[in-house]
């Protein structure tokens, strides 16, 4: 987004993450959830090639943009210009977040995974808008994940980051008031709404446990 402070400028509250296998596909799914009311979606697919990743994103842009919703894209920092996306998202082993920052300029939202405490450490929060906390439980999407950490966990996590934190890993509406008493500025989910039978619904329920939690 279009500000010196990014963080301040993506409403985090819905927070969808992109799944190619998605049962309506994924651009439908995106158009499905913003109709239900998502606040930002990142676009993750580790097989497209960069070409089809592109194509991908410019079709997502042009789905978001209108609505002011961010596109964030997972991992391919040097394909953020090439789609105008509004951000990026990095793992723990993707490229590390000074050399992410430096590929994408001050004026795109940057975020980090973090699957521990102790990551925290090593975070160049100058470089950093916002985390990804989690897996806040074992999760299918990712067979690689972590080991969950629990709402406590996340807790913890969030309390001691000096940015705002999104909590990510099997949540469901139900978990809405314990994340954001946990301090979290929203959900990010991927099955919740890529593998509802009706995603806009799916998304709006989310979006009204959100706000209401």
């Amino acid at each position: 987004m279009s500000t010196d402070n990014a963080r301040l400028s993506v409403d985090l509250g819905v927070y969808l993450v992109t799944d190619p296998d998605a049962r309506i596909g994924v651009v439908e799914t995106v158009e499905a959830a913003v109709r239900g009311g998502v606040t930002a979606v990142q676009l993750r697919d580790k097989a497209l090639s960069d070409a089809d990743f592109i194509a991908l994103g410019l079709r997502l842009h042009a789905i978001l943009r209108p609505r002011r919703v961010p596109l964030i894209v997972n991992d391919r920092a040097h394909l953020v210009a090439d789609i105008g996306a509004d951000g990026l998202h990095v793992g723990q082993s993707d490229l590390d977040v000074a050399a992410a920052r430096a590929a994408i300029g001050r004026q795109v939202v940057l975020g980090l995974s973090i699957e521990t405490a102790g990551q925290l450490q090593a975070v160049d929060w100058n470089a950093v808008d916002y985390l990804g906390i989690g897996p806040v439980r074992a999760t299918a999407t990712k067979p690689d994940h972590a080991a969950p950490i629990g709402i406590d966990g996340f807790a913890d996590i969030c309390r001691a980051a000096p940015c705002p934190s999104v909590a990510i890993g099997g949540l469901t509406v139900a978990d809405a008031p314990a994340v954001k008493a946990a301090g979290g500025a929203g959900l990010a989910v991927v099955s919740a709404i890529c593998q509802a039978g009706d995603p806009v619904a799916a998304t709006r329920a989310l979006a009204t446990a959100w706000r209401t939690a």
